[in-house]
């Protein structure tokens, strides 16, 4: 009955909407000054309605899909009648359950901060435990003033888009997003493990045994995101996160771009024509040459810093994305051939004194690309990581077949068992004695442990221009996270 009334009502609403920008066309042709405040306030009333009809037919949408794929289940299984309509009872109170879910309003104060975890140029990770069930998650923590200033917008959409359809085993879950005034809030899964960067400090350097498990863990993962239409763009050790069973997760899309208009940054320059369904570094002169050994030692003293640093690290990034001339997902792969040679070399191809000799080295690949003979590789792997460091036509994952390419012409992953490598013990087995356990994270001490947010206001007004973020919010419907009781670290 609901979809019905929205069905109906859906055109007569953007029909309404539509003429009202009209109008106010026609009146700005006719001489009438209207200011940037009107027209704003104007286009986002536009947007408002139009979204919320729309997610409204969404959710009927993928309720009907859940009930079929639930009908589906049941046809398989030997289950009597009576034991098929308590499943799909179950399966009811679970929607109402989720409804009103949905029409909650989640906030800061819903959830206990337990310890700050991460921290990046825009904002911050919290260990965090919702106060209602005690389930525990990774908090992230997203400023929308430098989200406007730096024209993030698009990046953070992306980001939150590509959580919410990337739902399965390689991609950090997302369970709610949300905001407030001052923050974009994400709230996923909590891995205990700790990510990739930390373990090869602890480590120097992987086995090539090892190094073919995390690899082809990593290519499994962003071949995922590549099928759904989605460039990461930061792959590197950071983001490549540990859960409990040492098995490895993509994480941080604030880079990430996708297919929707909304992915952009210069839609958001323009917002009049908004639709419910869109929604450098410089050369230096080359610095004197280092050994493996000076060049370990300078990537470690330097790499937490910069990983926490606005200016980052250019060592993982691809030559065509500083050109600026256009790139595809190809650009994902040339991250993996980088993190696989620091894995197996114990620091990047690339690494340098600063991050602008740095820049010199990947735009000048075919000369700096060189293999140290102090640390003896095999043939196979120096044949693996000088596919992925090569042309951008020429790289493994170019045409399209992803992790194809890898299984049927690399020789360095003979033996992976792609289908069932998650299942198999992970090749460094992590240590986690509960389910808040941060053992495996940095600590920051100076950063206060409140989270930083402000009151909504009485009239539920929005600050000017704060409507870009609109239909940030989300809610999964899928179960959540184990549950216990956390104490304060």
């Amino acid at each position: 009955m609901q979809f019905l009334a929205v069905s109906c009502i859906w055109p007569c609403l953007t029909s309404s909407a539509a003429t009202g920008v009209l109008e106010m066309s026609a009146a700005t042709e006719s001489g009438i000054r209207l200011s940037g405040h009107t027209l704003d306030k104007a286009t986002k009333a536009k947007v408002t309605l139009e979204n919320y009809y729309s997610n409204l037919i969404a959710q009927h949408i993928e309720r009907k899909q859940r009930l079929a794929k639930l009908e589906e289940t049941l046809k398989d299984e030997s289950l009597s009648e009576q034991q098929k309509q308590e499943k799909r009872q179950q399966h009811a109170q679970k929607e109402s359950e989720f409804l009103r879910l949905k029409r909650s309003r989640l906030g800061v104060e819903d959830f206990e901060p337990l310890k700050v975890i991460g921290r990046g140029a825009f904002g911050e990770v919290r260990l965090v435990q919702k106060k209602d069930t005690g389930h525990i998650y990774a908090m992230k923590i997203l400023r929308k003033a430098d989200m406007l200033e730096k024209e993030q917008v698009a990046h953070v959409r992306a980001e939150r888009d590509v959580l919410v359809e990337a739902d399965h085993q390689w991609v950090v879950k997302m369970y709610y997003s949300f905001q407030d005034p001052i923050n974009l809030y994400l709230i996923m899964e909590f891995l205990p493990g700790g990510d990739m960067m930390t373990l090869l400090m602890k480590k120097d350097t992987l086995s090539e045994e090892c190094t073919q498990f995390y690899i082809a863990e990593t290519a499994l993962a962003i071949d995922s995101i590549h099928k759904l239409g989605f460039i990461h763009r930061d792959i590197k050790p950071d983001n490549l996160l540990l859960d409990a069973r040492g098995h490895i997760k993509l994480s941080d899309f604030g880079l990430c771009t996708g297919l929707k208009k909304s992915h952009r940054t210069d839609f958001y320059r323009d917002l009049s024509q908004a639709k419910p369904s869109d929604f450098s570094f410089f050369c230096s002169p080359a610095s004197s040459p280092m050994d493996s050994k000076r060049r370990a030692e300078s990537w470690k003293r330097n790499r937490r810093a910069l990983a926490y640093s606005t200016v980052g690290t250019p060592d993982y990034i691809a030559p065509e994305v500083f050109l600026q001339t256009g790139y595809g997902p190809a650009c994902d792969w040339w991250s993996v051939g980088v993190i696989m040679y620091e894995m197996l070399i114990g620091y990047p191809p690339f690494c340098s004194e600063n991050p602008q000799e740095t820049y010199r080295k990947v735009m000048n690949w075919r000369e700096t690309l060189s293999f140290p003979a102090e640390v003896p590789i095999s043939e196979e792997a120096r044949d693996a990581i000088s596919r992925f460091c090569c042309e951008s036509d020429r790289r493994l994952g170019y045409s399209g077949r992803g992790i194809d390419d890898l299984r049927s012409t690399i020789a360095f992953f003979r033996g992976v068992d792609w289908e069932h490598i998650r299942e198999r013990p992970a090749a460094i087995p992590v240590q986690v004695k509960s389910i808040d356990d941060t053992s495996n994270f940095d600590d920051f001490p100076d950063v206060k442990l409140e989270i930083p947010s402000a009151p909504i206001s009485q009239d539920g007004e929005v600050i000017y221009k704060d409507w870009v973020f609109i239909n940030y919010t989300f809610k999964r419907f899928e179960g959540l996270t184990q549950r216990g009781i956390a104490t304060k670290k």
